[in-house]
């Protein structure tokens, strides 16, 4: 009777993991790094509509009455909303980053996968492969260790 032979201690498939996971993990790094330009552009819209709304030659000639200010004050609400949704998913992205560096909370970086789904095209792209990444079984046992 011969004896079976125990696995390699670090097989191809995790080392293939482990290169997965470091890609992963630079990746949401430059994904927090993307948050921070897309403050620069919700910074330089919001400049630019404001001084749009509140030059008056802009609004002559239609109906000779300036633009109602009160929709440009409406109207931050929404730029409000997307600087907290862009500083949010910028600093869950940091922290995934960390977690799949230490291979910690894999669970976190799924969830956080799902809403960087909602980013089309970069945010989709980066969403599918970690979730494809972390649902491994063998990258699930790395997590477990």
């Amino acid at each position: 009777m011969t004896t079976p032979t125990p696995p390699p201690l670090f097989s191809a498939q995790h080392k293939t993991d482990a290169d997965h996971l470091r890609i992963l993990m630079i990746c949401h790094y430059v994904k927090a790094g993307l948050a921070v330009a897309g403050l620069g552009f919700i910074g330089l819209h919001y400049a630019m509509m404001r001084m749009m709304f509140a030059n008056p030659k802009m609004w002559e000639g239609e109906h000779n009455s300036a633009f109602p200010m009160e929709f440009f004050e409406i109207f931050k609400w929404f730029y409000l909303v997307g600087v907290v949704y862009v500083v949010s998913l910028g600093i869950c992205n940091l922290v995934s980053a960390g977690f799949i560096k230490a291979r910690r909370h894999r669970m976190f970086s799924l969830v956080i996968s799902g809403f960087n789904c909602l980013n089309m095209p970069l945010g989709t792209v980066l969403g599918v492969f970690t979730i494809i990444v972390l649902s491994r079984q063998t990258v699930q046992e790395t997590y477990e260790k």
